[in-house]
């Protein structure tokens, strides 16, 4: 449980840094700081999907919340104001919290007079809706206090900022127990179910609220928000204040059980992982199976991975690394199943996309922009078949898209992805990007990988070799006999183009022109940590030395050896500034999974190298404190101390830091037992 003191939560430096987040399976989240006061444009507390996974709007943006105690006024709200870039915190509500805890949803305990009152936010499952809730914990004897609540509104796109402006509808409608406003035509109707004595009308603009995150990234960082009307409620022991803000127009006699259902299932996230007392027993494992779930989303009538919280939607290449940790550590294999069915429907021309749009959406060919995505969905799939054993819906729907796959590849495909009479794989053309390492300032673009990057080559044979196997289980024999050359012929000019014998390792590109990447980037380790591999055991220990003492940090792997000249070790500054450095040092979390199972396979499995392998990930349990609570973020500084950046809540750091704990630290897969490993 993440438990935060009132040391830390009255210090708006530390408490504005911690971020927590709520999702609901559909897409839409609702997410803030532990000091009350929004930073990013993205901050709220209903964030709906329209058109689920998508369609992302934010609708309440916050609730400001006064306590009245005798004839005095107390603010549990914060807010950071700013108009030509000045800052001014006001009120100060965080200097009243003296707890937050996750349990299992955010929960804040403020003190007021003596008078101890507790708030706690969740999303209901499968629901565009948001439960706030306010009760006296303890008061001392004849003391009364009320409370005010005034909602923020927003409306408008999540990655936008709304600003005063006379198109606003200013009215609400109030019957009973329910408010609803609807202030633009096109967007949905906001309801608050509340239990309040009273509804008062407003009608205030709260203006020039400065989102100092934003200001950072160089992005617009300044809002207007809306306040329509005021719920007032007195506060009573043994009763709770709810609000439930919602696109639907819920019953607000539903709160409690709303809050045992939600109690109820994350409770029992960790109780249906295929090794139970693996996860009872270790909190790093029950807190990253408590974090996987508010990835999995529901996508039309299927399923699929959100990349990243709170600004990416569902991405080809996030998507399947990220679905072994997500799903089958978790016992997820249907979820899996689904997730594998959903994007084998957008194969186009042997491609998966890079993202998938929604279902409204016109077909974009430029969402396929992606060589790995497609090479990491036969990963997926090969690992969900061994951990559920389910190879029949491999062999009645997968097998024949892998196939189509292989021949599009093999004849050539979109951005120049063919396979070569070498039995490399080509990708890319001038200008655009198609590995992960993708990031551009306008045309240009950071790291040139056109022509035969090394993980591309490692993934590509890895792919040949699963089919070889697939084939061989479902007795296409002479399939099998084809793609065992095609992989052998791989695998022998990858060893006479790739290898970097001054460097003891491999070279990151063979571009086009027969010219060599020297640069000592993180891509080479999946030639080692894939399942099928074309490396000597000798080879094989030699690229993780290397990737060990040039990338290696306690959270992560850097992009780029810090000796290289291009190395970058601030991910900071504008747009430009930041992408400039995305992979040219900036540490992944990620790539420690790859990492551990690199490390442990060439220290062949030894009990001393799982351990050690458990000490690697470990190194990232202090972060669930830090940042997104309970979540690993996106990125972090290539230099000490290693601060955090980028998305606070990103899908594959958390899985593949529970993937490599799950298999490699305690070799859980399927259905076997956990190894006991001292970590």
């Amino acid at each position: 449980m993440i438990n935060l003191g009132k040391l830390l939560c009255t210090n708006f430096e530390e408490a504005h840094s911690r971020e927590w987040l709520e999702t609901n399976s559909l897409g839409g989240f609702a997410c803030g700081t532990v000091a009350g006061a929004n930073t990013r444009r993205y901050h709220g507390l209903l964030t709906a999907a329209l058109a689920s996974p998508g369609g992302r709007t934010l609708l309440l943006s916050k609730l400001e919340e006064t306590v009245i105690i005798g004839k005095q006024r107390f603010d549990l709200s914060a807010n950071e104001y700013g108009k030509d870039n000045a800052g001014i915190l006001h009120p100060k509500g965080f200097e009243l919290l003296v707890n937050f805890r996750l349990d299992p949803f955010p929960t804040f305990v403020f003190e007021v007079q003596g008078v101890g009152i507790e708030k706690a936010v969740f999303m209901l499952h499968e629901s565009n809706s948001t439960q706030v809730e306010y009760r006296i914990l303890y008061a001392p004897a004849g003391v009364h206090a009320y409370l005010e609540v005034r909602p923020l509104i927003a409306f408008r796109d999540t990655h936008s900022t709304t600003h005063e402006n006379p198109v606003l509808d200013p009215h609400f409608d109030s019957t009973g127990n329910m408010v609803s406003v609807q202030p633009y035509p096109g967007l949905p109707r906001l309801y608050l179910a509340h239990n309040a004595l009273r509804v008062e009308p407003q009608g205030y603009w709260y203006r020039n609220l400065l989102y100092r995150v934003e200001r950072e990234r160089g992005l617009d960082w300044e809002e207007d928000l809306f306040n329509p009307m005021m719920l007032r409620w007195k506060l009573d022991e043994g009763t709770r204040t709810v609000v439930i803000a919602s696109t639907e127009a819920q019953d607000i006699r539903e709160a409690g059980a709303n809050r045992s259902r939600e109690t109820e299932r994350r409770e029992g996230l960790a109780q249906k992982a295929p090794v139970r007392d693996a996860f009872l027993r270790d909190p790093f494992m029950r807190a990253l199976a408590v974090a996987a779930d508010q990835y999995l989303t529901r996508r039309d009538d299927g399923w699929t991975i959100m990349a990243g919280y709170p600004w990416f939607g569902d991405w080809g290449r996030d998507t399947m690394i990220s679905l072994p940790g997500l799903t089958l550590c978790t016992g997820n294999f249907t979820v899996a199943r689904e997730i594998l069915r959903t994007f084998s429907r957008h194969v186009s021309q042997g491609m998966l996309p890079n993202r998938l749009t929604n279902a409204n959406s016109p077909p974009d060919a430029s969402g396929y922009n992606t060589v790995d995505a497609t090479l990491w969905f036969f990963e997926a799939a090969r690992a969900y078949a061994a951990a559920s054993g389910d190879y029949d819906f491999l062999q009645d729907e997968l097998y024949p898209v892998f196939a189509d796959i292989v021949e599009w590849h093999v004849r050539g495909t979109r951005f120049g992805i063919r396979m070569e009479d070498s039995g490399l794989l080509h990708a890319g053309k001038p200008g655009v990007q198609l590995t992960w390492m993708d990031a551009k300032v306008g045309d240009h673009v950071i790291t040139p990988r056109t022509g035969k990057p090394v993980e591309i080559q490692a993934l590509w044979h890895n792919a040949l070799k699963i089919m070889e196997d697939l084939s061989s289980r479902f007795r296409r024999r002479d399939d099998q006999a084809r793609y065992a050359g095609m992989a052998t012929l791989t695998q022998w000019i990858f060893h006479r183009l790739f290898w970097n014998q001054e460097a003891n390792c491999l070279y990151d590109v063979v571009h086009d022109d027969g010219a060599v990447d020297g640069s000592i980037r993180p891509n080479q380790i999946l030639a080692v940590s894939l399942p099928f591999t074309m490396l000597s055991p000798e080879q094989s220990r030699a690229v993780v030395a290397t990737v060990e003492q040039e990338l290696l940090t306690p959270f992560g792997l850097r992009t780029l050896s810090p000796r290289d000249p291009n190395y970058l070790g601030r991910y900071q500054g504008n747009q430009p500034s930041r992408d400039a450095a995305y992979h040219q040092g900036t540490v992944w979390p990620w790539l420690l999974g790859p990492f551990v199972t690199a490390y442990v396979r060439v220290n062949g499995g030894t009990k001393e190298a799982r351990e050690r392998a458990g000490e690697l990930l470990r190194g990232l349990e202090p972060h669930l404190n830090q940042a997104g609570l309970g979540q690993i973020s996106e990125i972090f500084d290539g230099d000490a101390p290693h601060h955090p950046c980028g998305c606070f809540a990103q899908a594959w750091s958390v899985a593949e830091v529970l993937r490599a704990l799950c298999q490699d630290v305690y070799r859980i897969n399927g259905a076997e037992r956990a190894e006991t490993v001292s970590v």
